[in-house]
């Protein structure tokens, strides 16, 4: 169950990453609404999946499949270029999740 609730934490994280660009500084009344919402979520879900599991893993998985998850929204809802660099950086980010859950694993 903790890894079903970091999904949604991830997913939630994204929605509300992406809502943050398309709020427009916050000054579009939804978007705004689904960022507020989107990290509260996100946190909260977080805070759960931390009773039982470790941190800098969970915390690394996290991170990097909302940067990752950022990166691929923006692409695909905004236009945002996806150069041959930042393809790349995205791999790396993800590969250094795997690296860093092989030398401890997400399990207390």
């Amino acid at each position: 169950m903790p890894y079903v609730l970091l999904a949604l934490a991830i997913a939630a994280e994204v929605a509300a990453t992406l809502s943050l660009r398309a709020s427009e500084g916050f000054s579009r009344l939804g978007p705004s609404l689904i960022v507020a919402a989107g990290y509260l979520i996100s946190f909260v879900l977080l805070a759960k999946v931390l009773t039982r599991l470790n941190v800098g893993p969970v915390y690394a998985i996290w991170s990097a499949l909302g940067t990752v998850g950022a990166f691929v929204g923006g692409a695909l809802l905004f236009g945002e270029q996806a150069r041959p660099a930042t393809v790349i950086g995205a791999a790396i980010v993800i590969a250094g999740v795997i690296v860093m859950n092989l030398g401890g694993g997400v399990h207390q």
